[in-house]
């Protein structure tokens, strides 16, 4: 395996980001943006992710005896901690060079990572809010969310309500019937634009603020939509109280349980630049 790993692209050179795109992360509270990863890059990198992904997935139900939750996607957290060279992947610089830049900071720390495969015929992914479940004190967060295939709107496109970032946390609700609900008329009565890619290409990513709500349609394809995704903070961010039980959960799982007001800055939050 350390040889395999030595072989692997490091991805530490950095990628200019545009001010096109730092504009309308500003402003949108997320943005696309193309060719990350190059074409020889995620053809090496895919079959490392894929292949932790089917080792580590827990998820043995049928589609049909899942909730909502179980049927958008398989979920499998923190690769980096189980597989040496998916650990090459997510503490990748240049993804972190770029988090750092549209959130404007100069350090970025992991929250943590995680596989999100839709399966055909797999449902959608309701509204929701990410940083929902996350106990920091600080809404300078960014998900990384990258596709390991090319994908289109029916393999189940990443959606956003273009500016409700701006309004923190919205409702008490987990990704679930009754988030989606809630949410939809939430975003149909403050008027959100919505926006999706109609395409994107292996090694595309698109990267969204904490609280920009944001859902995906089904998987209506033949093929696994394969996306990975990279939880960041930045540096010097701490612990802050639970609010709930999904806080109270991720504070001992992701944290480590440090005390609240700490600094988040434990083993399973490493800086990565």
């Amino acid at each position: 395996m350390s040889t395999q790993v030595s072989q692997l692209p490091e991805l530490n050179n950095f990628k200019t980001v545009s001010d096109e795109n730092k504009k309308e992360f500003s402003e949108k509270g997320h943005t696309l943006i193309k060719n990350i990863l190059s074409l020889g890059e995620i053809a090496i990198y895919r079959p490392v992710i894929v292949s932790a992904a089917e080792r580590y997935n827990t998820e043995k139900r049928k589609m049909e005896d899942r909730d909502t939750y179980g049927k958008a996607f398989l979920q499998i957290m923190n690769l980096w901690r189980s597989d040496e060279a998916a650990k090459r992947f997510v503490f990748s610089k240049r993804l972190a060079k770029i988090a750092a830049d549209l959130m404007g900071v100069e350090n970025v720390r992991i929250y943590h990572d995680q596989a999100l495969f839709k399966e055909p015929g797999g449902g959608p992914t309701p509204w929701h809010q990410d940083q929902y479940y996350w106990p920091i004190d600080t809404d300078n967060t960014i998900t990384m969310w990258m596709p390991l295939v090319d994908i289109d709107v029916d393999m189940g496109m990443l959606t956003f309500a273009s500016g409700s970032f701006t309004k923190g946390s919205i409702f008490d609700f987990e990704i679930s019937d009754e988030s989606e609900s809630a949410f939809d008329d939430y975003v149909n009565k403050e008027q959100f634009p919505i926006s999706r890619a109609k395409t994107m290409k292996a090694g595309d990513a698109t990267f969204h603020r904490g609280f920009t709500i944001h859902n995906a349609p089904g998987n209506n394809s033949d093929k696994m939509r394969e996306v990975m995704t990279i939880i960041y903070i930045a540096d010097g961010a701490r612990v802050s109280p639970p609010k709930h039980q999904w806080q109270k959960n991720d504070h001992a799982k992701w944290l480590m349980g440090k005390p609240v007001g700490e600094l988040i800055d434990s083993e399973l939050n490493p800086k990565v630049l």
